[in-house]
């Protein structure tokens, strides 16, 4: 099976609200990550990261949306704090040996939900948020949503792909490769008995075990620049 063919096939998954396997980089993270698009997110979805990932469950935005609802990076939060708690400036995240800087903003829940850790309660979150993107409702942000909360927005850099490659990114260029709305939750994939990130060749094993599709991320980039 070429390459072409396994991103089609994912690309197909995401628009049925499956999970697909995205690893990013030897020279980056070197990790493996679940990925699915927010909008098809249920309580299911949750227990399945939880379980067979073990990473931290986050949402990523697509720059425009959090352009439209006015998301910070949760460095400028920290960074306009300062002056009221200066000891705050000490964690600058400015030696990531990955990366130039975090995709991290802040952490919500729903306004209907209960203490909002629960698969039910963060399937909803997450869920919710996307349709709201999707149509547009974006003066309803706060209204719907408080914060801190239990689920972990990321803020996706302009561009997407073009100018970071992430799998903020490349889960956002997925779902937009896809046609479906650009937002995605990202899991990354540990090893329980290693206590480290779980090998590629593992992956490649639950995947098939599992009727997923695993991807290297530089097939999305290269597909996205090519649009």
């Amino acid at each position: 099976m070429n390459q072409e063919t396994n991103l089609d096939e994912a690309l197909e998954a995401i628009r049925n609200g499956e999970f697909v396997l995205v690893f990013d980089d030897d020279d980056r993270e070197g990790e493996v990550d679940m990925i699915i698009a927010s909008e098809f997110v249920t309580p299911k979805s949750i227990a399945t990261m939880r379980n067979d990932a073990g990473g931290l469950i986050c949402n990523c935005l697509h720059s425009d949306f959090c352009e439209a609802i006015k998301l910070p990076f949760m460095v400028d939060i920290m960074q306009a704090a300062c002056e009221k708690y200066p000891e705050l400036a000490e964690l600058a995240p400015n030696d990531i040996p990955y990366d130039e800087r975090s995709s991290f903003s802040i952490w919500t829940n729903h306004r209907k939900s209960f203490t909002g850790v629960t698969d039910h309660d963060r399937a909803m979150t997450i869920s919710e948020m996307a349709l709201m993107m999707k149509d547009e409702r974006f003066d309803e942000f706060g209204a719907t949503f408080r914060s801190p909360g239990h689920v972990c927005l990321l803020r996706g850099a302009d561009g997407l792909v073009k100018n970071r490659r992430g799998h903020t990114e490349i889960g956002l260029a997925l779902c937009e490769l896809a046609g479906v709305t650009p937002v995605c939750v990202v899991c990354e994939m540990m090893d329980g008995e290693t206590g480290q990130a779980t090998s590629i060749a593992d992956a490649r094993k639950y995947a098939e075990e599992n009727g997923l599709i695993l991807l290297r991320g530089e097939d999305i980039i290269n597909k996205y620049l090519e649009e």
